[in-house]
């Protein structure tokens, strides 16, 4: 009885199901916790392959994007950012555009960015906002808090350039999954605390936040087919300088004592997920704080979906953030399909245009 109901609880879509066995196909069934530090490094500098499984798991890029590359001074080194932005014209001439930092995820050790290319390529395209994807140096050999800080410089420099990209200065947020997710998060402390650049909002996608790991669902899906309890443990463990640096609010966010005067957070996870409740914990203590937050719980998904255009979830995860950006309630945002966000938009303007059309009507009368 108890085997059935397992089985039910984990029960994903055939669509899924192929994406997960690609998705292990394509990195040879590699456990991150086998491989040693150059075997790491080694995995890193590897090219996404092209072949039909990254094919059929990433698809082709978004058209109608362009990239730029850029050295970011930060402290100690430098790190390269990835400018991504539409190229239409007609909308880099009118009005000032928002600005996303993004963080890519990879438990603070992995960094494909030829992956993440693909993925922040979409979200600019569907969003129509530039990205700056921030490739900062990674675990073990750059151990906490050099990640962050990379992070946190990446967006003092961003913020900086923000007039020759024709960026609203005001609506610069930050975004990031898995552990990309928790940088982002701890940007945002760290930019309310040491008074440093204003951000407009947070999107977080199935974030770390608590590198003690004792929540329920690390229990409940330690042996979820995308990422294992004991994969977290090996992270977390690569990341630490030493064990007490688990219990500092900048490596595990949701331990901090103070949650007001954040920026607004959009906090999206996956049901069956080892990091189901630190997402959700986290937005309860955002609004413990008085930070406007909104959490979004994807059903019948895994870990990592956002990484694939057709894994469940991830259309309507695109709907929520582009209902962010546009600036709608953040209690009002929620997950749908595309087709139904853009029916909703139009017929939001068509109510907005015959009100407009009612108060002059009424101002000639």
């Amino acid at each position: 009885m108890a085997k059935k109901k397992r089985e039910k609880e984990v029960k994903f879509s055939k669509k899924l199901q192929r994406i997960i066995k690609l998705s292990n196909q394509l990195n040879g069934g590699i456990k991150s916790y086998d491989l040693t530090e150059a075997q790491i490094d080694e995995i890193n500098r590897r090219s996404l392959p092209n072949n039909r499984i990254s094919r059929k798991l990433f698809k082709k890029p978004a058209k109608g994007v362009s990239s730029d590359t850029f050295i970011i001074p930060v402290e100690e080194g430098v790190v390269t950012g990835y400018f991504y932005q539409t190229e239409d014209k007609k909308q880099q001439i009118s009005n000032l555009r928002p600005l996303i930092v993004f963080y890519h995820g990879g438990g603070w050790i992995w960094g494909n960015i030829e992956a993440y290319d693909l993925m922040c390529r979409r979200v600019c395209a569907l969003t129509g906002a530039p990205i700056l994807s921030i490739d900062y140096r990674l675990a073990p050999h750059h151990k906490f808090p050099i990640p962050v800080e990379d992070c946190y410089n990446a967006l003092e420099w961003a913020t900086q350039g923000a007039r020759f990209w024709k960026i609203d200065p005001e609506s610069i947020y930050v975004m990031g999954d898995s552990a990309g997710g928790n940088l982002a998060a701890v940007v945002c402390r760290m930019a309310r605390d040491r008074k440093g650049p204003p951000i407009a909002g947070q999107i977080l996608i199935y974030p770390s936040t608590d590198g003690r790991l004792r929540t329920p669902s690390v229990n409940k899906f330690k042996d979820s087919p995308t990422l294992t309890s004991r994969e977290m443990q090996f992270f977390i463990q690569c990341y630490q300088r030493e064990p007490k640096d688990i219990l500092n609010p900048n490596f595990s966010p949701l331990l901090a004592k103070d949650f007001s005067r954040l920026p607004p957070a959009l906090i999206i996870t996956a049901d069956n997920d080892p990091l189901l409740d630190d997402g959700k914990m986290y937005a309860e203590a955002l609004a413990s704080g008085d930070t406007p937050a909104r959490y979004l719980e994807c059903k019948n998904t895994v870990h990592g979906f956002f990484g694939f255009p057709e894994a469940d979830g991830r259309e309507e995860s695109d709907a929520a953030i582009m209902q962010f950006l546009n600036g709608r309630a953040i209690e009002s945002i929620e997950l749908m399909k595309l087709r139904e966000y853009r029916h909703l938009l139009k017929r939001e303007k068509m109510v907005a245009a015959k009100a407009n059309k009612g108060l002059i009507s009424f101002e000639i009368e």
